[in-house]
């Protein structure tokens, strides 16, 4: 008798797996799909809102409240004296100045101290102005054991009376202390953080246990007298100009800083505010630059993709938003009217991007200054103005926390990922549905082939021809 049935020769476990596939497959290549579409627009979105926050940013650092992309430069005609700079804002003038006197930190010592003193008592840190008798600040130094014996031996070293200053909870930097050796002598010594009279510092160790130690804390040496700048508006006989610190803000939209006072033989320094080409150039030169970086992210965004050299398309290639944002950002540096940017030196390339010719730029400044700034304008959210102006109120509409486009899309975007999770959540419910029903199906089959090749053998081997 010739056998019929063949002994199965497939695997339950696979096939099954390969059916429940099978019956997932139409559901999971779309949820792929849409996954893949889903995360490349949260990157775009993401590389969206930085290029935008980027750009914003700069421009507001550039033409944003009492900025102006019109540079003033501020110098001293002996630069040994100090170094200052001007804002944009700053009026062109000239002044003379005389340095009396510049500010100083207060700094002290208390010598013929020795260590092995008894842990104990309250020592207090002073900051005062001396001359007025005007308390600036105090805070208390813990000596006890527990606090200030760091080693535990049973006693203070001055370097641990040093190191309780320093780490007393009301110091937070006012004052340093460090200890000083000189042959057998052993010094602490004070040196407050700020400058100006009222930091003079001084202890009062009344508190303290140890006598020896509050003997030696008692008597204080002024090594260097904290005193306030004196710079003299005017020249010599000017009018006083007396502060704590050495930097000076009196003229408006300057910042001087001094290095050294000056002897009474010397001249004046005169300080010069004026107009700085070269910075004005790095303000364009800038303003240009984060333009075309952030005209080059929106480009990226929408590339159509090359196939031959295997560049990919951008996330947003087919979204008719975010092309309308990349021409609306060519329209908004074309300004119409008197003044362009051409003018200045600033030319659109064939690719929508700037350029500036700098030569050109220093030419126009020469002839009419004031026209840069109203034409760039402001990019002040109170009073916007100009290109700056319209740029930051148009870009607003996107990068806004709130309304913006960005976040909107956001929005959108990341609740459609959350139900492609749950979707994918579910289709693998369903797979593994399948799977245990395509495996309890076929491994029945396989025992029942297996049973019946098993009786056609039985029967071949009674009722064949040879039997």
């Amino acid at each position: 008798m010739m056998s019929s049935i063949t002994a199965p020769a497939y695997d339950p476990t696979t096939t099954a797996a390969a059916m429940a596939q099978k019956f997932v497959a139409g559901t999971q290549q779309q949820i792929t799909s849409q996954t893949a579409v889903a995360n490349a627009t949260s990157s775009g979105l993401s590389a969206l809102r930085s290029a935008i926050s980027a750009f914003q940013t700069s421009l507001s650092s550039l033409t944003g409240l009492n900025s102006s992309m019109l540079a003033q430069a501020a110098t001293f005609s002996d630069t040994t004296i100090g170094s200052a700079t001007a804002k944009p804002t700053a009026a062109a003038g000239t002044y003379s100045l005389f340095v009396q006197q510049l500010a100083t930190a207060s700094q002290v010592s208390y010598n013929g101290l020795s260590d092995g003193r008894t842990p104990g008592g309250t020592l207090t840190v002073k900051l005062s102005n001396e001359t007025t008798a005007t308390p600036t600040a105090s805070f208390n130094v813990d000596l006890s054991a527990a606090s200030a014996d760091t080693n535990k031996d049973g006693v203070l070293s001055i370097a641990e009376v040093a190191a309780a200053i320093n780490r007393a909870s009301g110091n937070n930097g006012l004052v340093s202390a460090g200890v000083v050796t000189i042959g057998t002598d052993t010094r602490l010594v004070l040196t407050s953080k700020n400058t100006g009279a009222a930091n003079t510092v001084s202890l009062d160790p009344s508190l303290v246990t140890d006598a020896t130690l509050k003997a030696g804390l008692g008597t204080r040496n002024i090594m260097t007298a904290a005193q306030d700048a004196i710079v003299l508006f005017g020249g010599k006989t000017g009018t006083p100009m007396q502060q704590s610190s050495n930097t000076f803000t009196n003229i408006n939209g300057v910042t001087a800083t001094f290095t050294r006072a000056q002897s009474s033989t010397e001249n004046p320094v005169t300080l010069t505010v004026s107009s700085d080409t070269a910075g004005t150039i790095k303000n364009v030169q800038s303003f240009v630059d984060t333009y075309n970086k952030l005209k080059s992210a929106v480009d990226g965004l929408v590339y159509a993709g090359n196939a031959s050299s295997n560049k990919a398309a951008g996330a947003f290639v087919n979204d008719s938003g975010v092309k309308a944002l990349q021409s609306r950002l060519v329209d908004l540096v074309r300004p119409t009217g008197s003044l362009s940017l051409a003018a200045y030196g600033i030319t659109a390339n064939r690719d929508g991007s700037l350029a500036l010719d700098s030569t050109r730029l220093t030419k126009q400044l020469a002839v009419n200054p004031n026209g840069l700034d109203q034409l760039i304008g402001s990019s002040s959210i109170g009073s916007p103005s100009g290109i700056a102006g319209n740029l930051n109120t148009y870009l607003n509409t996107w990068s806004n926390s709130a309304t913006g486009q960005i976040q909107q899309r956001t929005n959108a975007n990341t609740k459609l990922q959350s139900d492609l999770t749950k979707r994918q959540a579910d289709l693998s419910t369903q797979y593994d549905t399948a799977y245990q029903r395509y495996l309890k199906q076929f491994t029945d089959l396989q025992a029942l082939q297996s049973t019946m090749s098993s009786n056609l053998s039985m029967f071949d081997a009674m009722f064949g021809s040879k039997s």
